[in-house]
């Protein structure tokens, strides 16, 4: 594609309709976020030498765009709504309004291209939503269970009881439909026995890692880190020098891994020996952890991409 001919394509998804903005024409329009408003689009962008479009993922509602665009051919990249609000800020954007938002996020995607990756199919992000609801209800088990040993009232904890025990029972039942989708694909299936042949690797982020990071296996460790948020970033600022930090990421992912990392310390030898040398040479705890993770997500990724269990690549 000719660079001086390539349009960026920043969109704000809202509840109702899809504020669409071009660069570097400025060319600026808004259709409604149903079949029909798809269907404009699609034939809009269709029409211009796309060279990316960028949406925020919005708690669901980008789904069904995201969906449509992709299925139109057009390069797509769904992005945490972090970026766009960290860029905005950097450019002194702090007006906000649908349209405005949109003209922010073209302009994210023609200064800092983010690589534009495949939407999951739809057996995916029906898995990824699985997962998705399960940690919610992990998190309402939590809450229900901190409410219950502080209640007094002992018919009210009670109720906190059932309640907890029906969140309970939903879990398991989230657990079976996990299981039985990884099961009846054979893809899936291939790539979850591959990821648990690493010792400290459960059902649990085996499934995470499928539904949420479709990029593993494809891309080099050095993104993978940072897309997960792994990956040390630098904070060198007044007193501040040579201090690293880890930031944004999929979150859920790597409070997954974090556990993984724990377990992978205790019934892992490669990890234990890897985490001990650290901690020996001065490293605070949790800086060893996080380095355990990164190395745990590189090989990992490493499996997956060469299609290769760990007893066998690292025997």
């Amino acid at each position: 594609m000719d660079e001086a001919l390539a349009v960026f394509v920043g969109i704000d998804v809202s509840k109702d309709r899809l504020d669409v903005h071009l660069r570097p024409s400025g060319e600026a329009f808004f259709v409604s976020r149903d079949g029909r408003g798809l269907d404009e689009l699609t034939a809009r962008l269709a029409a211009c030498p796309v060279a990316l479009v960028v949406i925020e993922a919005t708690g669901g509602f980008e789904t069904t765009v995201a969906a449509a665009l992709a299925g139109a051919g057009l390069p797509l990249c769904v992005v945490n709504p972090r970026q766009i609000r960290d860029f905005a800020r950097a450019m002194g954007r702090l007006a906000k309004t649908d349209a405005l938002d949109a003209e922010v996020i073209a302009l994210f995607a023609e200064r800092i291209r983010p690589q534009a990756r495949a939407v999951p199919a739809p057996e995916a992000t029906r898995l990824a939503e699985l997962v998705a609801r399960r940690r919610q209800i992990i998190e309402m088990i939590g809450m229900e269970a901190n409410r219950a040993r502080r209640m007094p009232d002992k018919r009210l904890a009670k109720g906190l009881a059932r309640h907890i025990a029906f969140l309970e029972k939903e879990l398991s039942e989230i657990d079976r439909t996990i299981g039985d989708g990884i099961k009846n694909s054979p893809a899936w299936r291939e790539t979850e026995t591959l990821l648990k042949s690493v010792p400290g690797i459960g059902d649990v982020t085996a499934r995470t890692l499928i539904a949420e990071v479709p990029e593993l296996g494809s891309i080099d460790r050095q993104k993978l880190a940072a897309l997960v948020g792994v990956a040390p970033m630098n904070r060198d600022s007044g007193m501040m020098r040579g201090h690293r930090t880890i930031v944004g990421g999929r979150t859920c992912v790597r409070n997954t891994l974090y556990m993984a990392a724990l377990a992978a310390i205790r019934h892992n030898g490669v990890f234990k020996t890897f985490y001990d040398r650290l901690t020996t040479r001065g490293r605070p705890k949790k800086v060893a952890i996080v380095a355990v993770i990164r190395k745990l997500l590189t090989t990992l990724n490493a499996i997956v991409r060469d299609n290769t269990p760990w007893r066998i690549q690292n025997s």
